[in-house]
Formats: C-alpha cells, structure tokens, sequence
C-alpha cells in the first residue's frame, strides 16, 4: 500500500490524522527540516510505532527520497533507541540511583558512527525516544542538537512528525485488532 492510498483508508474518526499526515510529510511545508530529515525521521517513528502496513508505505516513499544510506541509518536509529530508551528509561525511574553509576556494558557505536550527518541521526534519535518515552533520552538528544545549532522549532517538527506517525500506527492497530482493516 502506498502512502496516499494508506492516507486515504484512514477512518472518519482519525480525519485529523489524514490531514496531519499529508501535512507533516510535505517536505515543501517545512522550513526547519530538510527533505532528508523530514523522511528519516518519518520512517525511524515508523519503525519504533511497529506497524507492517505504515512501515513499508513510509520506506517506500522515504526510498524516493533519500538514498540508501539514509534508509539505513533511519533504521540503525529506531534500533539503537529501541535498546537504549529502556535502559536509560529504567535508570531514570529506578529509585536505586546505584544503578546510574554502573557501566551500561550496551554496544551503541551506531550513534558515533551512522553513515549520515551525526546531527541528523541525533534528530531521528530524539523522535524515537519522544515515542519511546524516554525522557533522559529525549534531553541528552536535545542538548546534542541544541549546541549543533539544530533551532527549537526544527526539534519541535521533528517530534510533531513522530506524534502523527505514531497516531497514525495506533489507529491501524486499533481497526486491524477489532476487524475493521483487512490484515
């Protein structure tokens, strides 16, 4: 299924969603985000939100608009924060702060070295960690940004492309569970 036609078989309840969705992924209607970024961040939330259907519409159309590399790191980026937005989580809801102080012993040289812009990477990062919930994430990403020169409202962008891909996930979750979509 392609982006439009998943666009379109949104159901009458989640209308904002169909509107926010052709919105957040119109390269052109932003000013903060490249291209690159926009569908790297797209296609890392929807790979951290877990849903089949949003996965291979978003790669297909990030796939004419990225190159390989950037494919690639988009999903290095919702793998690696798929590890570390539960331990850095647990280690910030832990009350034992004796946690904290041991070493982590988790391979990430994903995040030194991406194959994309390190800037970049840390955005698509942040996105996935804003679904992941991880707050400890979302602040270490968010300072790495921040003195990169990376502005609020291009952070803001980003994670407002993953609450609408996320959105998006839960609703075909939601219909697909209860029979509403064909699986």
């Amino acid at each position: 299924m392609n982006l439009e036609t998943l666009k379109q078989s949104l159901p009458e309840y989640a209308k904002d969603l169909k509107i926010n969705l052709g919105n957040v992924l119109d390269v052109s209607q932003h000013e903060n985000l490249t291209g690159e970024q926009v569908w790297g961040t797209a296609l890392s939330c929807a790979i951290a939100s877990r849903n089949s259907t949003l996965i291979e519409a978003v790669e297909a159309a990030a796939s004419e608009a990225v190159s390989p590399e950037y494919i690639k790191a988009a999903r290095a980026a919702a793998a690696i924060m798929g590890m570390n937005n539960i331990y850095y989580r647990f280690l910030h809801l832990a009350s034992n702060e004796e946690y904290g102080k041991l070493p982590a012993r988790l391979r990430m040289t994903v995040i030194g070295n991406p194959g994309i812009d390190k800037g970049d990477f840390e955005l698509l990062s942040l996105a996935v960690s804003a679904i992941n919930g991880c707050g400890m994430c979302i602040d270490s990403h968010e300072k790495v940004l921040a003195r990169a020169g990376v502005s609020a409202k291009a952070i803001q962008d980003a994670v407002r492309i993953a609450a609408v891909i996320h959105a998006v996930a839960v609703v075909l979750d939601t219909d697909r569970a209860i029979g509403l979509q064909a699986a």
